[in-house]
């Protein structure tokens, strides 16, 4: 009789083992708790969004009075329709898609590149320029507010969109976010193999490095085009009412000896649809981008 003939004895199970085979197939669910507090966190989080709705839905006498009002009033869209005038949302609108969107394109190639040079790649003085380029951080933006004015004079870019997404190329917080991902999710080996089978630096990050830090890239465009929308003491500085973007844009209704305060919420609340509309719309792949970079990780 051959070795190959020989049947062995089924492996007897353990309390132990009998568990984890029992419970294999089995999904984890939540609890009435976890329910509970979910819920709890997510009305904490909606409260001031739909506080501002029924702000902008009121009177500004209404919102005076004592107590507050807590549900909806019916002047709405008059509101929405005079702060879109008083403010020119219209131009506000189209001005900061443009410079939100090309913050958040450039941003990301640019972080994605760079993160993957320091996280991949071996040259000299790498852990000296990864260093600087976290160092930066620390270094609060409101200091170069007056050179970067100034520089941006000298171009002659004044009161000019430029002026403000020259600055936001790239930020380094996007390089670190991006090697610490790369570092993890992207073996080294698979560079290694692309470069064997004769591909091209250029080819390598097209058709290895973005397929792996597409969830890495995901989150990083979502923060980056939230914070683009969301910025306001450079443009308000950069940029005049002329050609405003949304956050200059609302800081004119505002202005005034008494301010509308419905009015003014009826602005803040068009100035986050955008937001929520691109959440709504991408939220999905941008959630399923991170799950699937937290299982290859």
């Amino acid at each position: 009789m051959t070795t190959s003939e020989l049947t062995l004895p089924p492996k007897a199970h353990t309390p132990r083992t009998r568990r984890r085979v029992l419970g294999a197939g089995k999904q984890l669910h939540a609890g009435p708790v976890t329910y509970v507090v979910l819920t709890v966190f997510a009305l904490v989080s909606l409260a001031p969004l739909v506080w501002t709705a029924v702000a902008a839905s009121r009177t500004d006498r209404r919102l005076a009075q004592t107590p507050p009002p807590l549900w909806f009033g019916g002047n709405l869209f008059s509101n929405l329709q005079a702060a879109w005038d008083q403010a020119g949302l219209g131009t506000a609108m189209v001005n900061s898609v443009f410079v939100a969107g090309t913050i958040t394109v450039s941003t990301v190639l640019f972080a994605t590149l760079a993160g993957f040079a320091f996280a991949k790649l071996r040259f000299r003085f790498s852990g000296l320029l990864l260093l600087l380029t976290i160092g930066t951080m620390m270094i609060p933006p409101q200091l170069a507010v007056v050179p970067l004015y100034l520089w941006m004079a000298d171009l002659g870019w004044s009161n000019q969109l430029q002026t403000v997404v020259l600055p936001s190329l790239v930020t380094a917080f996007g390089t670190f976010f991006m090697r610490q991902y790369l570092v993890q999710a992207l073996p080294s080996e698979l560079v290694e193999a692309a470069r064997v089978d004769g591909a091209s630096s250029l080819r390598i990050v097209w058709h290895v490095v973005f397929p792996a830090a597409r969830p890495a890239m995901a989150v990083l465009g979502l923060l980056t085009f939230v914070f683009a929308w969301n910025d306001f003491l450079w443009p308000i500085i950069a940029l005049n009412q002329q050609n405003p973007t949304v956050q200059v844009a609302l800081n004119a209704l505002g202005t005034g000896y008494v301010p509308d305060q419905s009015v003014i919420m009826a602005g803040a609340l068009l100035g986050t649809l955008p937001l929520l509309i691109a959440f709504l719309l991408f939220g999905k792949q941008i959630v399923g981008g991170i799950m699937q970079g937290a299982i290859k990780g």
